[in-house]
């Protein structure tokens, strides 16, 4: 009723009097353009993301391509199938890690960068630094891939052999090729390539405080620190709960091109993630359908889960939460 009661005040300010269906109508007109260029992706979210539901009982029966939906019906055989699978687990402790890490180093990275982009007085290094940072994002993981591999060689990399001249290290570092390092590389590599884009939210979360409380900041005797400490930080500090929390719903999350991409044989303890097993044991030469599905699903599940029980914590810890 409070939201309906507010969006009939909306309209009547834009669009007069009438009910609420007539100023609705009469706002979708006016602003036809808006909500045309809205359908293209609203079909999409409606095709793969709802249309799809019907073909989770996949994940429930012992489907075979041939059979087509007269499949065996198997129930939860298939569940029982990958928890009993060793390799699920080993799979499902690497994502898990490398999620938490991801979540301790990456998320706090975009948030440090907006603050330092934000205290950049010169319009146009400030632009020129934005549109630096921005391009990794678009970058394919192949490429990031190729690239590191060639910079990072233990002998004939740029990295290893500017890091030998310096005197740094005696010999190259095997920053690809040893499980260790591999790791802090990964980590590093994606912190690096995801930082720019993720920025953005948080300056335009900034954009939105009022000026004036900075004026009364400065008015008070507050330097630059203690404005972004009581200042900006506190403004953007719904933006940063509300990704948190939407964070922790890709706790099982892992992409396949990008692992696919930085992995070989002597890193293959770390790199076999969720989604690589996916690939191996459901939808590559094994063609395990029901697998894929029953990962899948078990993965959205507790990201589902994730997310509810962080929304509870932060309403808890006095935030507005997501759901």
């Amino acid at each position: 009723m409070i939201a309906q009661r507010s969006l009939g005040r909306s309209l009547k300010r834009s669009f007069g009097t009438g009910s609420v269906p007539e100023r609705a109508i009469a706002a979708a007109a006016k602003y036809w353009q808006l909500y045309a260029m809205l359908t293209l992706p609203l079909a999409f979210v409606i095709l793969f993301n709802y249309c799809v539901y019907p073909n989770l009982r996949i994940a429930f029966m012992n489907y075979r391509p041939a059979k087509g939906w007269a499949s065996d019906w198997v129930g939860m055989g298939t569940f029982a199938k990958v928890f009993k699978d060793k390799d699920f687990f080993r799979a499902f402790r690497n994502t898990l890690v490398f999620n938490v890490a991801d979540v301790i180093l990456q998320f706090p990275a975009p948030i440090i960068l907006a603050l330092m982009i934000n205290e950049l007085r010169a319009k146009a290094f400030k632009r020129v630094s934005q549109t630096i940072l921005y391009l990794p994002h678009f970058l394919s993981s192949v490429i990031v891939a190729s690239v590191a591999y060639t910079l990072f060689r233990p002998e004939t990399g740029l990295v290893n052999v500017a890091l030998m001249n310096a005197g740094f290290i005696a010999k190259g570092i095997p920053f690809l090729t040893e499980k260790w390092h591999w790791v802090i590389t990964y980590l590093t590599i994606n912190i690096w390539q995801q930082i720019g884009w993720g920025s953005i939210i948080y300056l335009a979360a900034m954009m939105g405080i009022d000026p004036t409380l900075y004026e009364a900041a400065t008015v008070d005797g507050a330097g630059r620190f203690k404005r972004l400490r009581h200042v900006t930080l506190p403004g953007i500090r719904p933006t940063i709960v509300m990704l948190l929390i939407m964070r922790m719903g890709q706790l099982l999350g892992s992409g396949f091109e990008r692992l696919n991409a930085f992995g070989n044989v002597n890193v293959r303890e770390f790199q076999y993630q969720l989604s690589i097993y996916v690939y191996e044991k459901g939808l590559g030469p094994a063609g395990d359908f029901s697998r894929s599905a029953a990962v899948g699903l078990f993965q959205t599940l507790v990201g589902l889960v994730m997310v509810l029980l962080s929304d509870r914590a932060a309403k808890l810890l006095g935030e507005d939460g997501l759901v």
